[in-house]
């Protein structure tokens, strides 16, 4: 549906940035804009900023930036026109439907045309599981003792055929290229269009607005292999999605119960742990992390409790912690997983378990433990420094203060004797120079910006926070000047306003329906200037910066010298312009 850009301004001036992003992020004022942890990546000192007067965001750390519809784009993970009703609903208003024709339909946006075929599998596979077709996987989950209210709650179902879902949703209109894109079916040569799930139970996997966004599937037999997930596609990310989500974040329990497959989490929600969740068929993330970090302040963790499962606690934990996240460990044993604990001992026990499981930092410890024999001096010896290592990782004085005394007593160390190898470790540590990588690797990919990209972004922040200087840089710069297409764009709308007496940024992102164009657009605006007092030095400091950006517009055959001029005068004119542009002194 295409919203004309009056109708995208009034919804976004209706409303107000810092009021919805309230909602999802803790914000304190700080001069006149407010500041949050950023929700987009894990960060200990707030970098994310709000600003009322410009209603824009930027995180100065991940580079996320955008308007209020930017914000609800990447944190809902909506397109733009889902973003555009929601925060219209959330104002009041009603936008204008259009009932598609099935030519339209099919041209449709990739994003919706695969939730669409994603919902539409998943009633085929609910209502497949229902009819005798459906009997093996019936048998199987009955097996699995659970009832027919939990079935229903996860959408559960049943692929029984190698080509029936493709079949049916080829009769509603999907084509071969949109169930490829969903990863619904697999292409060959040799077997044309076929099902990429048959013979299994299905498990729907869902957001966290109830939206199918991919399936599990556990085949029925002793096939290969046993768990067959959804590739990632436009809607799915598994390093941005857990299974049960949508479910466990209704859950007003202060901590999420984390583990590691379908039907641990199935089986928890039925004992009546209704805030379990499991990251899909990948490693814990600081995706997932960030994710989590929304919902609860604190993690149990029940992976299962082979060496398998205790890698994946190890290495769940220090994500955990620096999204914020505290995280304790449940003792299974002598069970692998929630699921096999449940059938056997049942779910008070269970909520004994939680009750007493054991805090991240002496898990880590006892699982290190193992490593040596404390039955030798030596061995002891070493271990007890792996415990001063681990110790030193705690920032906080006060918290390492705490552990450390809780380590000696258990493990019976001399308090003082801990304390001292603390000290001579962290000194040692001083002078040694170690590579510095950035949190999360959120700028290892960053190339860095020639001159003219960084002039040119910072012209157009310099226009926006101080929009009296448009009067004499637009002398000398038009949009035209500018190298790349968004930011043309960008300046063309900017200066537009500039000649109206006005400077909206958050209405110029709207223009762009991309949330990567919206992330660059935000950037644009937020490019750090240099605080500089003295008014003889700005004005040099812009002179600079704008010669740097008209010089190489003039180079690059873009400027005022019109393209159709005779070669060898243009080469003439364009020399004495930029041989003119030294003359240039902008006066504030």
């Amino acid at each position: 549906m295409y919203y004309s850009d009056e109708l995208i301004e009034e919804v976004r001036s209706r409303n107000d940035i810092v009021d919805v992003i309230s909602g999802y992020v803790s914000l304190k004022k700080k001069g006149s804009n407010f500041f949050g942890l950023c929700p987009f990546h894990n960060e200990k000192s707030p970098s994310f900023s709000v600003a009322p007067m410009k209603q824009i965001y930027y995180c100065f750390g991940c580079g996320a930036g955008g308007n209020v519809i930017s914000f609800v784009m990447e944190y809902e993970n909506y397109s733009f026109q889902e973003a555009l009703k929601f925060l219209a609903d959330r104002a009041g208003m009603a936008l204008p439907e259009a009932e598609l024709s099935n030519e339209a339909k099919q041209q449709n946006s990739l994003r919706n045309r695969i939730l669409e075929a994603n919902k539409l599998a998943a009633k085929f596979y609910y209502v497949t599981l229902r009819q005798p077709e459906g009997k093996a996987g019936m048998e199987y989950l009955r097996g699995r003792k659970l009832s027919d209210e939990t079935m229903r709650k996860f959408g559960l179902g049943f692929a029984k055929y190698s080509d029936g879902l493709f079949r049916y949703l080829k009769s509603q209109g999907f084509s071969e290229g949109i169930l490829k894109e969903a990863g619904l079916i697999n292409i060959d040569e040799k077997n044309g269009a076929y099902d990429k799930f048959w013979n299994r139970v299905m498990f729907p996997i869902m957001d966290v607005n109830n939206r199918v966004i991919a399936f599990g599937g556990r085949v029925m037999g002793d096939a290969k292999p046993k768990y067959l997930n959804s590739q990632e596609t436009k809607v799915f990310e598994k390093s941005r999605n857990l299974y049960g989500l949508n479910l466990a974040r209704l859950s007003r329990k202060k901590n999420m119960i984390l583990c590691e497959g379908y039907m641990d989490v199935i089986a928890l929600h039925q004992a009546g742990f209704s805030q379990a969740a499991a990251s899909l068929g990948t490693a814990l993330t600081s995706g997932h992390a960030s994710l989590i970090k929304r919902y609860a302040e604190e993690v149990l963790l029940t992976y299962d409790s082979d060496g398998a499962g205790v890698t994946a606690a190890l290495r769940a934990i220090p994500i955990l912690k620096e999204a914020g996240i505290s995280a304790r460990v449940v003792n299974m044993e002598p069970y692998k997983d929630p699921d096999e604990f449940l059938k056997n001992l049942g779910a008070d026990e269970f909520q004994k378990r939680i009750d007493a499981a054991e805090g991240s930092f002496f898990f880590e410890i006892r699982m290190m433990e193992r490593e040596f024999d404390l039955s030798d001096p030596e061995g002891r010896t070493k271990f007890q420094q792996a415990v001063v290592k681990r110790l030193l990782l705690f920032q906080d004085e006060m918290e390492r203060e705490n552990y450390t005394a809780a380590a000696a007593a258990k493990y019976m160390i001399p308090l003082d004797a801990l304390k001292r190898a603390i000290v001579r470790e962290a000194a040692q540590r001083e002078g040694i120079r170690e590579i510095v990588r950035p949190k999360s690797g959120i700028h290892s990919g960053r190339e860095r910006e020639s001159g003219v990209i960084k002039a040119q972004k910072l012209l157009l922040t310099w226009l926006t926070d101080e929009p009296e200087i448009y009067l004499q840089v637009k002398k000398y710069i038009r949009p035209d000047d500018f190298t790349e297409q968004l930011y043309r764009t960008v300046a063309e709308l900017l200066f537009e306003q500039l000649e109206e007496g006005r400077v909206e940024p958050a209405s110029i992102i709207s223009h762009f329906t991309q949330e990567d164009e919206h992330r660059q657009t935000a950037a644009l605006f937020h490019t750090k200037l240099v605080d500089i007092e003295s008014k003889v030095e700005k004005e040099k400091a812009l002179t600079d910066i704008v010669v740097k950006v008209k010089e190489n517009s003039l180079s690059n055959g873009r400027g005022k010298i019109p393209d159709g001029m005779d070669p060898l005068l243009k080469a003439i004119a364009d020399k004495k312009a930029i041989e003119n542009l030294e003359k240039i002194r902008i006066s504030l």
